[in-house]
């Protein structure tokens, strides 16, 4: 029984791993003020396009709502080189159609872990397991071992970001729509390679400081925990 109170604590563990990921990626993306501004001045990507700053964070809002389902379509009109023009056309919103799959599938999973997570709490009541000291220590040993897969993962991708960026789509997309060209597909332009480099990084930062603070909590656990007991 104690086997099965450890692998529902580590299972729960790793349903907060990716809780904490998924969500690391929507803070970045959509919780970080002022990100996007900083990011388009440091590489250049008005001048690029050959737009307003203002109309450029404007596109950038609309596509951020179609991502997170709040718009329905991303027709969206703008001023590109003095001329009033759709910003997307239309190969790069068939792959804006996939990657909001992908956004919206994470969501999904990270209530579905969030729900698995509640259920592996509930049943460790159920079964009267000592929740205050088994489940800080498997919280811990399921934190620190998603933790260095990722940590691995990350080392990995960050020797040629390109190849694993290539790697990634073809695994996660059924086409080559990604491909895109920057002579004839604004998108590429608005976020290069480099911008996409900083958003790693960071969504690591915020996980990696989400995944801290679950430790740092399960050791004040686990101390106080020992403290009581030794009390006794």
């Amino acid at each position: 029984m104690k086997h099965i109170h450890r692998l529902l604590g580590i299972l729960t563990a790793f349903c907060l791993m990716i809780i904490f990921l998924i969500t690391s990626v929507e803070a970045v993306t959509y919780w970080t003020p002022g990100y996007y501004e900083k990011e388009y001045t440091k590489y250049g990507v008005a001048d690029t396009v050959s737009m307003t700053m203002e109309d450029l964070l404007d596109v950038t809002d609309e596509m951020m709502d179609y991502l997170r389902g709040d718009r329905e379509d991303l027709h969206i009109p703008t001023t590109v080189a003095g001329i009033r023009r759709e910003f997307f056309n239309e190969r790069e919103i068939a792959h804006m159609e996939d990657v909001r799959g992908l956004f919206l599938a994470a969501i999904a999973l990270r209530r579905i872990c969030a729900v698995i997570a509640i259920l592996c709490i509930l049943i460790l009541i159920w079964k009267k397991a000592p929740i205050g000291t088994l489940l800080p220590k498997m919280l811990c040993a399921g934190t620190l071992l998603f933790f260095a897969l990722t940590a691995v993962l990350a080392g990995i991708i960050s020797t040629n970001f390109t190849k694993y960026f290539v790697i990634f789509h073809k695994i996660f997309f059924s086409n080559d729509l990604w491909i895109l060209d920057p002579r004839t597909d604004l998108l590429i332009n608005i976020v290069p390679e480099p911008f996409f480099v900083d958003t790693a990084a960071r969504i690591g930062l915020t996980f990696a400081g989400m995944t801290l603070l679950l430790f740092l909590l399960c050791i004040w656990m686990m101390f106080r925990s020992k403290k009581k007991r030794s009390v006794k």
